[in-house]
């Protein structure tokens, strides 16, 4: 299972930081998806499976853009967000 796990940052790892910066976004959607699915659905039970399924989505895509980011690319993106910000 290391293995695997190692093997699979090492290919996320060689992906670009645009790629890592569009991972991260769209982890956002998941998240709200998530949200909307308790308010749309019928009853709690598809309410919690849909929640679930979109949560989880949502973190599959935060951990995979930062490990894609890696810490270099962390620190880029928190610079240029510090910048915009003090526009």
């Amino acid at each position: 299972m290391a293995h695997l796990i190692k093997y699979i940052k090492e290919k996320l790892s060689k992906l670009s930081y645009k790629t890592g910066v569009a991972v991260l976004a769209s982890c956002l959607i998941f998240y709200a998806a998530s949200g909307v699915a308790v308010l749309v659905a019928g009853d709690w039970k598809k309410a919690g499976l849909w929640f679930v399924i979109f949560f989880g989505l949502a973190k599959t895509c935060q951990y995979g853009g930062l490990t894609i980011l890696g810490v270099d690319g962390y620190k880029r993106l928190k610079s240029r967000l510090r910048r915009s910000k003090n526009r």
